[in-house]
Formats: C-alpha cells, structure tokens, sequence
C-alpha cells in the first residue's frame, strides 16, 4: 500500500461517510417500495439517491481508487489499483 491511513485527505473520509448515509438511504426506500411498489414519490428518491451514488462512486474512484474489486470499478492506467488503496480495516 502506498499510503498509510495518518495520510489520508479529510475528503476521503468525508466521501466515505457521505457514500454510506445514501447507502443507508438507498436500502431504506428499497424496503419501502418491496411493499409500496406504485409509490412515484419513492422511486423518484431512490431514482435521485442512486445518481447521486454513482457520481459520488466516480469522483471518490477519480481521486482515491476503486471502491469495489470485482469488475465493479473501472480500471484505469497501466497498472492494478485495487491492492494501492487503503483496505476497509485501515480507515
């Protein structure tokens, strides 16, 4: 890893925990529309929460590396990011 977790920018975390509230958020209107499929309201916030996910995922992986491993973060350069980053553990 060529990065230790003391050097870390404060934006790093900040994507993180901004990531994990929209998951949380995500998860929640996925339950409510399992029982209130024909709620537009609903899936028009989980429609916007989604976006805002994936923009969230692509700046965070532009500035940081990938998030995921498996196929699910682009790879990009001329070399295998995903083992540069810091592992879930060391944030």
């Amino acid at each position: 890893m060529s990065e230790t977790t003391e050097s870390l920018p404060k934006a790093y975390y900040q994507y993180l925990q901004e990531l994990q509230a929209i998951d949380f958020v995500l998860v929640d209107l996925t339950l409510y529309l399992d029982t209130h499929p024909d709620d537009e309201q609903a899936l028009a916030q989980f429609k916007q929460f989604q976006k805002r996910k994936h923009n969230l995922m692509t700046q965070f992986e532009s500035a940081f590396g990938p998030l995921h491993q498996y196929g699910l973060s682009p790879a990009t350069g001329s070399s295998w990011a995903w083992s540069e980053t810091p592992w879930p553990w060391q944030v």
